[in-house]
């Protein structure tokens, strides 16, 4: 057996994700709240940058933690098309549950749906991404773990989905990202903990890339898609504040006629 490192940068990698994984909970959440008080395109495209939002800070997540994963005795590649599957599959997947809860008229059947969805969506770009490793061994999963790790996904999840149909201040809103965040944390990390790795040395060159290689640009890209779409979605006005703005309008436009 290899002896398994989850955090050969120390705390950096395991901070990094989950700011990442936060930052992509606080948009997605208020981009669906945005999506609520929204109709026809404007509420789909609200969604669509929910899903994606979610959708990618939760492969950033997982990816900015795998960089600070090691085996001893084996080096560690990724296979490029899987890990752009697991990418999409978490944006789709994802997608599916934002949608199931923006155009559900049945609430409580809505979220359980999205929920169950979403939940199922990031534990598929969990395994995918892992399956996407390739090293000098074979790797196993401890069942109960991996069960925990889905469970987890999907209760945090439905939870993080409650909170974007029931919650409405920002603050609320950034205590709920939190919370998800923690939540998908410990999502990846119980996952992790359900790996072992049997390594057999051979001075074979591995195919694929190095996550330095490919993960750490891409997730660098992505995050700081994540940073301008923040700082995009905080400047645009909301529908209560465009209705206050054209109220105040209505009396200057009858004082001048």
């Amino acid at each position: 057996m290899g002896h398994l490192d989850h955090a050969t940068f120390g705390w950096l990698t395991p901070v990094l994700s989950y700011v990442m994984a936060c930052i992509g909970a606080a948009l997605g959440l208020r981009c669906t709240v945005r999506a609520l008080g929204a109709s026809g395109r404007s509420r789909r495209n609200w969604l669509l940058t929910a899903a994606s939002a979610i959708g990618t800070g939760i492969w950033t997540m997982h990816f900015v933690a795998m960089l600070g994963f090691g085996v001893s005795g084996t080096d560690i590649r990724y296979n490029v098309p899987l890990t752009m599957l697991s990418l999409l599959v978490a944006m789709v997947v994802v997608g599916a549950g934002v949608f199931a809860v923006g155009y559900g008229r049945d609430r409580g059947r809505a979220l359980v749906l999205g929920g169950l969805t979403t939940g199922l969506g990031v534990a598929s770009m969990h395994y995918l991404g892992m399956a996407a490793l390739r090293l000098h061994g074979g790797v196993t999963y401890d069942p109960v773990l991996v069960a925990v790790s889905v469970v987890i996904a999907v209760v945090a999840a439905t939870a993080a989905l409650w909170a974007a149909l029931n919650i409405r201040s920002p603050v609320a809103v950034a205590v709920a990202s939190l919370v998800m965040g923690g939540a998908v944390s410990s999502m990846h990390y119980t996952g992790m903990i359900a790996v072992g790795v049997h390594v057999d040395p051979s001075g074979e060159v591995l195919p694929g890339a190095t996550a330095m290689q490919f993960i750490f640009p891409l997730a660098v890209g992505l995050g700081s898609y994540l940073f301008l779409t923040s700082a995009f979605v905080a400047l645009s006005p909301t529908a209560g504040e465009r209705e206050a703005s054209a109220s105040a309008q209505q009396p200057v436009e009858s004082a001048t006629r």
